[in-house]
């Protein structure tokens, strides 16, 4: 996919595979904008190749990191087996694509939450990731020091960081925030995040709102008479803030608009969003995704997929996160697929020709 710097193994990862018995062979260059060179990877005992087809063609298991495209899937054999992100809520054809060419496809994005799936997380070990970095974009574009700064000329003043969201990804922006000296507050539709904020240093923002926390610990999907009142609730501290940080996301659903125009207009000039939901519609009516757009004076950050901007430690996480799937159901060098244990039930999405995924099938539903 054009702009994705990850890689689904590295030389780390692909010696735990041929440890545990697997013929590992990694494509040409993969690795090369991770900082992961083909050389490395040979030493680790891989083989690389150069002929793509070929090499899917050959292969009892494919990892990757985005959902294949449908070449990819004629290129695989019938029978074998994917793991990586799929993302059923768009690419929808891709799921059923691999499910008609017999394909037994795993996606990492539904991996139950659950404690022994935890070093299998990759939602969580990108979100991280994402998180940090779209603090640095703030910072990068905000014409103003983060931290307090006194001097012989006068005092300046914090900036002030607002970060709507209070998972993974939105924890890890207020911990950045604060390491670089803001004034952090935040808000979750799940009170029970309350704690961690306040933990970080940040001022969890107490809005007359019901709960919303739904399956797994995520945010459910909220009304739109939520939404609105939301919204009212929060314009006053989206126009005090110098950044606003937007993380709010349901797994398969459109992300909720947090943030609109008329709250952007009340923002003052110079101030920066950066909208980590970009991908999945954004968290603020004005983002365009994959663009940086300013409006008013506002800078609207839209990057798309963030986590790969910082390649190496996301491939690093992504791969284990692979790794640690894959290897759950080696044994003896030889696949063993139990579809009663829960973590390989809850992350199979098609097998035996068909889309088996409850959630899955929900999430492609028109």
């Amino acid at each position: 996919m054009p702009g994705e710097r990850r890689v689904a193994a590295t030389p780390e990862t692909v010696a735990k595979m041929v440890a545990a018995g697997l013929e590992v062979t990694v494509e040409a260059g993969a690795g090369e904008e991770a900082s992961f060179p083909d050389a490395a990877f040979e030493a680790a005992g891989a083989k690389v190749v150069r002929e793509h087809a070929k090499a899917l063609a050959a292969a009892d298991i494919v990892l990757r990191v985005q959902p294949p495209a449908d070449g990819d899937v004629k290129a695989m054999r019938k029978g074998a087996l994917s793991i990586g992100f799929l993302q059923p809520a768009t690419s929808a054809a891709a799921v059923k694509a691999l499910a008609k060419h017999g394909v037994t496809a795993f996606s990492l994005e539904m991996v139950p939450r659950i404690s022994r799936a935890q070093s299998m997380d990759a939602l969580s070990s990108q979100a991280s990731l994402a998180g940090y970095k779209a603090v640095l974009m703030a910072a990068v574009r905000l014409g103003k020091y983060f931290p307090m700064l006194m001097s012989a000329a006068g005092t300046i003043a914090p900036a002030r960081v607002l970060v709507l969201g209070a998972g993974v990804a939105g924890l890890q922006a207020i911990a950045t925030a604060r390491r670089l000296g803001a004034v952090v507050e935040a808000y979750d539709v799940r009170p029970a995040v309350r704690d961690e904020v306040k933990s970080l240093g940040a001022t969890f923002l107490e809005l007359n709102l019901e709960a919303q926390e739904g399956q797994g610990g995520y945010a459910r999907e909220q009304s739109d008479e939520f939404l609105a009142k939301q919204r009212e609730l929060l314009t006053e501290r989206v126009a005090a803030a110098d950044v606003v940080i937007t993380t709010a996301a349901v797994p398969g659903r459109k992300a909720p608009v947090l943030v609109t125009a008329e709250m952007v207009k009340g923002m003052r000039p110079g101030s920066v969003i950066v909208d980590l939901a970009a991908d999945g519609g954004g968290n603020v009516e004005l983002t365009k995704a994959g663009e940086v757009v300013e409006v008013g004076g506002v800078t609207i950050d839209g990057t798309r997929n963030v986590p790969s901007t910082i390649p190496v430690h996301a491939s690093q996480l992504y791969a284990r996160n692979v790794a640690n799937l894959l290897l759950l159901m080696i044994k003896d060098g030889q696949l063993n697929l139990d579809l009663e244990d829960d973590v390989i039930k809850g992350a199979v999405v098609t097998h035996g020709g068909e889309v088996v995924n409850e959630n899955a099938r929900k999430m492609m539903a028109p």
